[in-house]
């Protein structure tokens, strides 16, 4: 039987620095995937891309790398935040726009291990990042536990 991995998620919208980098350090989060579309906008805070990567090394030694495919397209994201689109439908655009991107195979299960997918809302219940770790969950020839912070 193959191993369980961890799989984390995290939202930093209505977290502060500290409450942020606390969570994934104490969890033993090893990289954080950002899968935000625009990660480089001034509302992002101490999350923008550079910043991010610098605060993950020096202050909890965790690494970062930006997953854009596993973004939704823009076209998607201003249908919903515009309510043209319900989460549902929403959801199931993202979901085949994953499987058509076939991210099951860019990212093994051995590479997601103590990997936390990152994005801006401060829930995973109306999120991407737990609908694609729900996919990975189900693709993988692995158990994934998936850990949202």
């Amino acid at each position: 039987m193959a191993p369980t991995i961890k799989l984390f998620t995290i939202g930093f919208t209505k977290k502060n620095a500290q409450t942020f980098f606390s969570l994934l350090q104490q969890s033993g989060v090893r990289k954080v995937l950002d899968t935000r579309l625009n990660n480089v906008s001034q509302l992002a805070g101490f999350t923008k891309r550079d910043d991010l990567s610098f605060f993950l090394k020096e202050v909890a030694g965790i690494g970062y790398e930006h997953a854009e495919q596993l973004a939704p397209t823009d076209q998607m994201l201003k249908s919903y935040k515009k309510g043209e689109i319900s989460w549902d439908s929403y959801a199931d655009e993202y979901q085949a726009l994953i499987q058509k991107r076939r991210m099951d195979r860019h990212f093994r299960s051995d590479e997601l291990d103590g990997v936390c997918l990152l994005c801006s809302e401060a829930t995973p219940h109306h999120c991407h990042r737990r609908l694609a770790a729900e996919f990975f969950q189900q693709q993988l020839g692995c158990g994934v536990d998936i850990i949202h912070l």
